[in-house]
């Protein structure tokens, strides 16, 4: 199984889709890493963004996103609804699959500890990472927002950071980092312009003032919409769910001649949320969430889904893509090696690997729609009629996109290669033969790669530019076939 972590920080800016747009640059630049979903609310000034990956990989994306945050936003401006702290608030990672709370409360204490030392933003540890009971709510550890902090840090012992400076970041602020289960980031509207009556049903349903115990809330004003929110947290939505929350605020609002309106949620739900939802409320008999027809299609389109694609009369996904996949099966082994030689009570001397296999894995995976992408962009610049002025600028730039593709599939291939060579070196006996397929199916990815950039090459009309690429295919190729002649001596002198 894949190590896969959700990390979903939320940034102080809401109104500059440019801002946002250069931040998930930083994180989609990160192999290894999956952009999910994005949400700006000009209300709140306010985005929330979801990317999931290896743990290495999200790591390093969350540190990169908190840079650019900083460089680009200034909480002295800053003016929302949303209470903030710092131009990145909040950073949580939550586990997914091969993961554990555990590991997460790792993360988050790597990625505090290098945005305090880095960038010199002061950072609190928040909920499962939390290193003081009075910090594991995050709406404690943001009181007073950036203002209140600012007069407070370097005077007021309780405010003291766990990392970076005892002092608040001139524009950045601070930033709250920590492990946490799934959350349902979910707002109601109600049909009135009286904010108290929001504030007034948000204190009774959360849970630091008697509510529910899984609810954090609040009561905002939306000026722009002419009426209010009660903008909520589900912290554990199993526990309590949404479809409860919703009929209590319904009720209470009815107490003060309000309705809902509308709600939403921000960012990304578990199907489990949809589906408690959906029984309540059609109140289906004998119901079973396995009755989802999409949850019977996940292996199909993981497997045999995409099989039946490569089989299917269309030019796309073809070689380019299979070879991509082909070497995320053999990064696949490579991080399947590593764990197999980790031992109970320590890591093993592969362990350093499973995060670089993984980021390979995410990024190879991510090259076989980004090949197939490729090639439809060729057919459609070479669709264009003749006299269109655009059509020779367009062939070219498709042509340079369908060689660089296969070619960063290369790369990458000749990347497992390495770890696996590093894999049959160290690995127990039991496990040698696993990493030798991986290193033969990174090899096949590599040639096969290469094809698919010799096929594009005559059409690139710059010579300069079209011998460089050969130059560099060539001179991956040469790396693997001495790589691969290694790598054979080694698998001989083991299995003759």
């Amino acid at each position: 199984m894949p190590r896969i972590v959700e990390c979903v920080p939320n940034f102080s800016e809401g109104r500059r889709p440019e801002v946002i747009d250069a931040i998930c640059s930083k994180i989609t630049a990160v192999p290894g890493v999956r952009l999910l979903s994005r949400e700006m609310d000009a209300d709140h000034n306010r985005a929330v963004i979801t990317f999931i990956g290896s743990p290495d990989a999200c790591v390093r994306a969350a540190i990169d996103a908190c840079e650019e945050a900083s460089r680009r936003i200034d909480l002295n401006t800053h003016k929302g609804e949303h209470p903030r702290m710092g131009a990145t608030d909040v950073i949580p990672f939550v586990p997914v699959a091969g993961v554990t709370m555990d590991d997460c409360v790792a993360l988050a204490r790597r990625v505090g500890e290098q945005i305090g030392t880095r960038l010199n933003i002061p950072v609190y540890l928040y909920s499962y990472a939390a290193t003081r009971p009075e910090r594991q709510n995050l709406p404690d550890i943001r009181k007073g927002e950036f203002e209140g902090l600012r007069d407070l840090i370097g005077s007021d012992p309780a405010r003291t950071p766990d990392f970076g400076p005892n002092a608040i970041h001139p524009t950045a602020g601070a930033t709250a980092v920590g492990a946490r289960d799934f959350l349902v980031a979910y707002n109601i509207y109600l049909d009135t312009d009286q904010v108290d009556v929001a504030k007034k049903i948000a204190a009774g349903i959360r849970f630091s003032s008697g509510g529910f115990r899984f609810v954090q809330a609040a009561g905002f004003e939306i000026a722009e919409r002419q009426c209010v929110q009660v903008s909520m947290n589900l912290t554990n939505p199993a526990k309590t769910p949404l479809h409860r929350v919703l009929e209590t605020v319904r009720r209470e609002a009815g107490r003060f001649g309000a309705n809902i309106t509308s709600s939403e949620i921000v960012g990304l739900v578990p199907l489990a949320v949809v589906a408690d939802a959906f029984e309540y409320y059609v109140q289906v008999e004998r119901w079973k969430p396995d009755q989802i027809l999409e949850t019977h299609l996940l292996d199909a389109e993981t497997t045999a889904g995409f099989l039946e694609s490569c089989a299917a009369r269309t030019p796309t996904p073809g070689g380019g893509s299979v070879s991509a996949y082909a070497g995320a099966l053999g990064a696949a082994m490579v991080a399947m090696v590593a764990r197999l030689n980790d031992k109970k009570s320590e890591p093993g001397p592969l362990h350093e690997q499973i995060d670089a296999a993984e980021a390979l894995m995410g990024r190879l995976n991510a090259l076989v729609k980004e090949d197939a992408a490729a090639f439809d962009a060729v057919m459609a610049a070479w669709k264009l009629p003749d006299d269109d002025p655009q059509k020779p600028a367009a062939k070219q730039a498709a042509q340079l996109r369908a060689t660089q593709t296969p070619l960063e599939t290369m790369q990458r291939a000749l990347d497992v290669m390495r770890l696996a060579k590093d894999a049959v070196q160290k690995s127990k006996a039991s496990c040698l033969s696993d990493g030798g397929v991986a290193a033969f199916m990174a090899h096949a990815a590599l040639e096969g790669a290469r094809l698919n950039v010799m096929i594009n090459l005559p059409e690139i009309g710059d010579e300069s530019q079209r011998e460089e690429l050969r130059r560099q295919a060539a001179s991956l190729r040469d790396e693997a076939a001495a790589l691969r002649r290694e790598i054979d001596a080694l698998l001989a002198g083991n299995y003759g």
